[in-house]
C-alpha cells in the first residue's frame, strides 16, 4: 500500500517538445515528493478529512493541486476541503478563491474575520505582523476545523520554508528547532500536516506558472522586506548561487540528527558516559569524511609510527 503512495505519476506525456518533457517531468518530481513525504511521516490516513489552507499564494495553490492528483491515484480514500481565511485585508480580491474552488467542484469553506483590523491597531507600524498575524489565524483555523469535523490540517510550507525556520531559530533564538512536517497542534487538539515538506520552492514557482493559478498577494505582510525571514530567505539563495547543493544538504541534515554530537543535556545523557573499551562508530568524530576507511586510518598510524 505505501509503494502506492511514491509511484502516483502523471500519465505519459508526448514528448514532441522539451517544454512538455520538463513540465512531466515536473510534475511526476512533485507527485513522488508529496508521496514520500505522506508515506514517511503517515500524514494522511484512510478515511480522513484534510482541511487545505489556502492564502491565495502559490504554495497553497500548488498543495491543493498536488493533493488532488494524489487523491485520485492513492491507495485509501480521504477528503480535502479547501479552506480560506478572509483577512479582510483593503483591496482583497475575496471573489478569486471562491471562483477557483467552484470550478475545481470540491467542498470549500470562507471565512471571513476582520484579523487586518486588528494587527493594524496592535502592531506599531514599521514592526512585523507576521507573529501576531499567524496566531489569531492559528486560533481561527482551529475553530473552523471542529465546526468541519476535520482530522488533518495541510498546510502549504515547503523544503525551503522549513530550512528558513531552522535558522531563524538558530539566529536569533536560539534554538535548534524547525517546521516539522506532522505535528499536533498547539491547542492539542488538531493534527497539522505540511505535505509540501520535500518540494522546493523553485518547481512550486514553475508549476504555478505552468497552471496559471489566480495568484493573490498578501498585502499585510507580503511587502514587509526587511523581515528576518526575508534576510535568511536571501542568505540561502546566496549560498545556492556559490555552491549549488548546498540546500538540498542542509535539508538532509535535518533529518539526521546526532544528539551524542550536540549540546543539550537534556537529549543526551553526557553525564552519565563512561569509557566502554569497545570501539563506538559514534564516538569522537566531529567531520571525519565517510569515505576515510578504517584502512586508510590505519596505514595513517603506521607511517605516523
Amino acid at each position: 500500500m505505501t509503494v502506492a503512495w511514491a509511484d502516483t505519476e502523471a500519465a505519459p506525456a508526448t514528448h514532441s517538445a522539451r517544454i512538455e518533457r520538463e513540465t512531466h517531468k515536473l510534475e511526476k518530481r512533485l507527485c513522488r515528493q508529496m508521496g514520500q513525504a505522506i508515506i514517511d511521516y503517515n500524514m494522511i490516513e484512510e478515511g480522513d478529512r484534510v482541511m487545505v489552507c489556502l492564502s491565495g499564494g502559490k504554495d497553497s495553490y500548488g498543495m491543493l493541486d498536488i493533493l488532488l492528483k494524489m487523491q485520485q491515484r492513492a491507495p485509501i480514500r480521504f477528503e480535502l476541503v479547501g479552506v480560506n481565511l478572509d483577512q479582510k485585508q483593503p483591496g482583497f480580491p475575496d471573489h478569486i478563491l471562491p471562483q477557483y474552488l467552484q470550478s475545481l467542484g470540491i467542498e470549500y469553506h470562507i471565512e471571513t474575520q476582520d484579523t487586518y483590523s486588528i494587527v493594524k491597531k496592535i502592531v506599531p507600524e514599521g514592526k512585523t505582523m507576521c507573529s501576531l498575524c499567524s496566531r489569531l489565524r492559528r486560533g481561527i483555523l482551529y475553530r473552523v476545523a471542529d465546526e468541519l469535523k476535520i482530522t488533518k490540517i495541510a498546510l502549504g510550507h515547503h523544503r525551503d520554508d522549513m530550512l528558513q525556520t531552522f535558522f531563524l531559530n538558530m539566529f536569533f533564538a536560539g534554538k535548534l528547532k524547525g517546521m516539522p512536517p506532522k505535528l499536533v497542534s498547539d491547542d492539542g487538539g488538531h493534527i497539522v500536516i505540511r505535505p509540501l515538506a520535500y518540494v522546493a520552492e523553485k518547481d512550486l514557482t514553475r508549476w504555478a506558472e505552468h497552471r496559471q493559478f489566480p495568484i493573490i498577494p498578501c498585502s499585510l505582510c507580503g511587502s514587509q522586506e526587511n523581515l528576518q525571514r526575508q534576510e535568511i530567505k536571501r542568505m540561502m539563495h546566496q549560498w545556492e548561487r556559490q555552491y549549488p547543493g548546498r540546500t538540498e544538504t542542509m535539508f538532509t541534515a535535518l533529518q539526521n540528527v546526532v544528539p551524542s554530537h550536540l549540546m543539550d543535556h537534556s537529549r543526551y545523557d553526557f553525564k552519565g558516559i563512561q569509557a566502554t573499551g569497545v570501539p563506538d562508530e559514534n564516538g569522537d568524530k566531529a567531520f571525519d569524511t565517510e569515505e576515510l576507511s578504517a584502512a586508510t586510518l590505519s596505514g595513517l598510524q603506521v607511517v605516523s609510527l
